[in-house]
């Protein structure tokens, strides 16, 4: 754990400094929203596609946010000294996901609050726990998948196209798993709170799955790489 709990304030510390995540990606998230409720022009409809809109834009983000992740381990190779200083790659591996999961967790907060103002969604009783235990599993998942294909095309020429050709078909399921339950949370009349939590529980086995093979592959994908 401490391993890569160094990781991970490493990581948070540099973009603490280069603010890439406050200046780029909160800006870039917010316009798609903006730009998805001009293109659908009906209140109603904007409001029944809330949820889904939340988690596409905070999809589209997370490709910036793991290029930004690699960019800064791939110069200099400095992925190399960086499993030269860990015991085993897996600890970097998850050591790089928590800073990225704090990082995608801090701006999904941002756009379920701009989702509560710009399409007027509201959250109460306990259906805030649910929409808690959605952004917390969703954005886990999100943050293992981006740290595994991160990891697989950080060495390859063509990388900032390849990661979304690569990530985005996996990454398919929980965008449907995390837009229903946050639908749910949301209190759509097509989707009841039992359905929901089956949807958080999907979400569950898939952070579980890929946290696994994470944490099996990144070793063999970084000693490729290198």
């Amino acid at each position: 754990m401490n391993v890569a709990l160094s990781v991970a304030r490493k990581d948070l510390q540099i973009e603490w400094r280069t603010r890439m995540v406050l200046a780029r990606v909160v800006p870039f998230a917010l316009l798609v929203m903006v730009l998805f409720a001009v293109a659908l022009d009906s209140e109603p409809l904007v409001l029944r596609a809330a949820a889904g809109l939340v988690w596409l834009a905070t999809l589209f983000s997370t490709m910036l946010v793991v290029q930004r992740a690699f960019d800064i381990e791939t110069a200099d190779a400095a992925i190399d000294t960086l499993l030269a200083c860990a015991v085993h790659p897996a600890r970097v591996f998850f050591g790089k996901a928590l800073a990225l999961f704090v990082q995608l967790f801090a701006l999904v907060v941002v756009l379920v609050t701009a989702a509560m103002v710009l399409y007027g969604v509201t959250v109460s009783g306990s259906r805030v726990v649910l929409l808690v235990t959605v952004v917390i599993s969703a954005t886990s998942g999100l943050a293992l998948v981006g740290t595994l294909y991160g990891a697989v095309v950080a060495n390859m020429n063509g990388r900032d196209s390849l990661l979304p050709l690569l990530a985005l078909p996996v990454l398919a399921p929980l965008l449907i798993g995390a837009s229903r339950a946050t639908e749910a949370a949301f209190g759509s009349q097509t989707i009841d709170m039992a359905n929901g939590w089956a949807w958080v529980g999907l979400l569950g086995v898939y952070g579980i799955v890929f946290g696994a093979a994470g944490s099996a592959a990144f070793s063999p994908l970084t000693e490729s790489d290198s």
